[in-house]
């Protein structure tokens, strides 16, 4: 679905031509989630994504999570816009296929561990030789060298070595991964760039080249500059749970109704107008209170000034006198919150799509909103290989041609 804007005309009327990335050509070989995602937000635009998996092992997304009816949900959004088929790259049928398949293309994305391709003879020298404007995307979990190249790389082992984890959770207490693919989704997002940035490349060029995404390094860079803090100062990032070492209060707080508001104060001049609503206005002159860091300092006694307020109001008093008082607050929610959120609403962010296997679906919209050339959920992720014969057929094969790829195993 297409992402509107119910309050304001937008200033240029929609392009007849489409969405931005009409035209482009993206074959997405990878599984899970890094991979598959960017060919996901590439899709969003308007870029035609084939899914190619295996005939026998498909995306193993398809399975991950909950699932109705036997259908996989997770890949329902994974698996938007895409035309999926099956094919078998080990084998020699397979491997005749998918060149061909390359030389319509712009881009490819694989997630193989470095020398798979390679030993299929699908390596960047034949791919380039088919297509010399092709960009080819590798991501992995260590990037193409190194000596971790060849391990298995999943997106807990970036969150675990990045250090992410190093400095999430309460002090004293035991590193906390996320309950969720943040590195895999973070290198999606920066794979999605990668591809933009390497394609603007070639305008200049003419010529493609070979994209090396390592999930360790997006997460890294997303840290800030603890690199940096380390090199210069020796300083070590702590665990500080919800507290931040830049500016306090910052934090979530229970209310008198056992619901939970987060706080920021990030702005001098929020911090001061929390003071003055949570009653404390005093504070506000201490010499320390003039700094963020010197607030962080003090937040034992900041978070007994909010959070001892907050705890006698409800959350919908907290909410309403924040925003009266134009201080930084939300309502900590779970997906049943967001699901009803008026601001999601309004933006369209949980959009609804039709789907042949599953009826009226809800998911994330499109990231952003365009004016003129708005991107758009076309299809939610469509069966193993059901577009096979119509891609197959479109690239110049014949019924003779896919019963031969067929009886090899290759599809």
């Amino acid at each position: 679905m297409t992402r509107p804007d119910p309050t304001a005309a937008p200033p240029t009327a929609p392009s007849p031509a489409g969405p931005p990335l009409t035209g482009l050509r993206v074959l997405d070989l990878a599984t899970l989630f890094a991979g598959p995602l960017a060919a996901t937000l590439l899709g969003d635009f308007g870029a035609e994504v084939v899914k190619v998996e295996h005939p026998g092992k498909p995306d193993p997304s398809r399975g991950h999570g909950p699932s109705k009816d036997g259908v996989g949900l997770w890949w329902k959004v994974l698996g938007r816009n895409k035309r999926t088929i099956t094919l078998d790259l080990s084998r020699p049928g397979g491997r005749a296929t998918l060149l061909r398949l390359v030389g319509t293309a712009d881009v490819v994305i694989e997630n193989f561990r470095p020398g798979t391709l390679e030993k299929w003879d699908l390596g960047w020298p034949e791919l380039s030789a088919v297509n010399p404007r092709l960009i080819l995307v590798r991501v992995t979990g260590f990037g193409q060298f190194g000596p971790y190249a060849h391990r298995p790389g999943f997106g807990t082992l970036a969150e675990a070595m990045s250090g992410f984890a190093a400095i999430t959770g309460e002090p004293g207490a035991p590193p906390t991964l996320p309950p969720f693919g943040l590195a895999d989704s973070i290198a999606g997002l920066t794979t999605a760039y990668a591809v933009m940035t390497a394609l603007a490349g070639r305008e200049r060029t003419g010529e493609g080249q070979v994209v090396d995404m390592a999930l360790i390094e997006p997460i890294l860079t997303v840290l800030g500059p603890q690199p940096t803090w380390y090199d210069q100062l020796g300083h070590v990032q702590p665990r500080t749970g919800n507290r931040s070492q830049n500016n306090a209060p910052r934090g979530t707080y229970l209310t008198a109704d056992g619901s939970w508001v987060a706080v920021s104060t990030s702005a001098q001049s929020v911090a001061e107008r929390v003071m003055v609503l949570v009653d404390r206005p005093e504070l506000i002159d201490e010499p320390w209170f003039a700094t963020g860091a010197g607030r962080a300092r003090h937040a034992d006694v900041l978070d007994e000034a909010v959070g001892g307020w907050i705890a006698r109001h409800t959350r919908a008093d907290v909410l309403a006198t924040f925003e009266k008082a134009e201080a930084a607050v939300a309502p900590v929610q779970d997906v049943r919150d967001v699901m009803t959120d008026p601001q999601y609403r309004a933006l369209d962010t949980i959009t609804t799509v039709d789907d042949p296997e599953l009826g009226p679906l809800r998911m994330q919209n499109v990231l952003f909103r365009l004016s003129a050339t708005p991107g758009a959920i076309r299809w939610a992720g469509r069966p193993h290989g059901a577009d096979t014969e119509e891609v197959l057929t479109e690239l110049g094969l014949t019924p003779a041609d896919l019963a031969a790829l067929r009886a090899e195993g290759a599809l």
